[in-house]
């Protein structure tokens, strides 16, 4: 069975920085695309960025531009998400989410059970 595993949560200040991972398993990590999405509290799911197969493309939410980095590590079937100055209003639960295919298209298949980030002084 698939697993997505999230780490790296937990409580930072304004203005602070986090890198989260998603540890993967159970099928070929290097064959497809990724995702990171989150929900803040009481609101609705958010995606946040998302990488292609091999990381040669990436994409990004407009809130999350120039302050937030995606990567992959194909060796280690691992996804990162660097997160750099963070505001309060980005404290949510943030899921690593895989796709059905080589890129990403929105056609997310397995998620992870998430981890929370709280961004609060």
């Amino acid at each position: 069975e698939v697993q997505l595993v999230e780490s790296g949560g937990g409580l930072v200040q304004p203005g602070g920085s986090l890198r989260l991972s998603c540890k993967t398993s159970e099928f070929t990590f290097s064959n497809y695309a990724m995702n990171w999405v989150r929900q803040a509290p009481g609101k609705g799911l958010e995606w946040v960025s998302g990488i292609n197969m091999g990381g040669g493309s990436t994409s990004y939410g407009d809130s999350v531009k120039d302050r937030f980095t995606i990567s992959r590590d194909d060796a280690e079937n691992t996804l990162y998400l660097q997160m750099s100055s963070l505001k309060p209003e980005e404290t949510a639960v943030y899921y690593c989410a895989k796709e059905r295919n080589w890129a990403v298209q929105g056609g997310v298949d397995y998620w992870g059970k998430g981890t929370l980030v709280t961004v609060s002084s």
